[in-house]
């Protein structure tokens, strides 16, 4: 049986969005969706590295796996690291959606503007952008901002003011910055509104499915 991929998100939302991405570049492979929104809930009450959160979100994570995926991605840039540390006894391997997104941010540095619409994304997403300059042997100058007021518009399913919102900030805030980073996935739409920023505007999705697929095919 061909090996095949599933995803786990904190909102149904996403599932969509990583649908459509993998149908596009693969419209023959399996896909399956996870959706745990009371995990981001938790990680926003205790932080994403409470060990009752961290074991589970793991544990999400292997049941995602359960099915036979061959690859879990997780799709949440707050719980994302807890989601890459989840023993898969070489059973299923494990990738966060974001990873891809950090090396090219630090590659294009040195000046990384993240931005979150909340508060518990900066710090994991901080931290892998950090990991990911150290990897690669490279310095940079990470300023973060969280963009006010824009959290509560993606509650309430309007999508359009979310993105919006975090465009309109951006704008604000880019100026001095090589690449801007937007640390969740949910902000996607908003590099519609950037495309005259003259630079680089990062989200996780395209990138981020990219990478699962050439990481799911070595595994073939």
């Amino acid at each position: 049986m061909r090996p095949h991929i599933a995803f786990l998100h904190t909102s149904a939302v996403h599932v969509e969005t990583f649908g459509q991405l993998v149908k596009a570049a693969d419209a023959t492979l399996r896909v399956e969706h996870v959706v745990a929104e009371d995990l981001l809930a938790q990680a926003q009450r205790v932080g994403a590295d409470d060990p009752a959160l961290v074991a589970r979100v793991q544990l999400a994570m292997a049941h995602a796996a359960s099915s036979g995926a061959a690859l879990v991605v997780c799709t949440c840039s707050t719980i994302g690291g807890a989601a890459e540390r989840t023993p898969t006894g070489a059973g299923f391997a494990v990738a966060r959606i974001d990873r891809a997104m950090a090396d090219r941010a630090v590659a294009r540095g040195p000046r990384v503007l993240l931005v979150a619409a909340l508060e518990s994304t900066l710090a994991p997403t901080a931290a892998l952008i950090r990991e990911s300059a150290t990897a690669l042997g490279v310095q940079v100058a990470l300023e973060t901002l969280l963009v006010d007021g824009a959290w509560p518009h993606f509650l309430q399913g309007d999508r359009t003011a979310y993105a919006e919102t975090v465009a309109a900030a951006v704008r604000a805030a880019a100026p001095g910055a090589d690449v801007v980073v937007l640390a969740q996935a949910s902000m996607a739409p908003a590099v519609q509104w950037l495309g005259d920023l003259g630079m680089e505007v990062l989200s996780s999705p395209a990138l981020g499915v990219q990478s699962a697929l050439a990481c799911l095919r070595r595994a073939r």
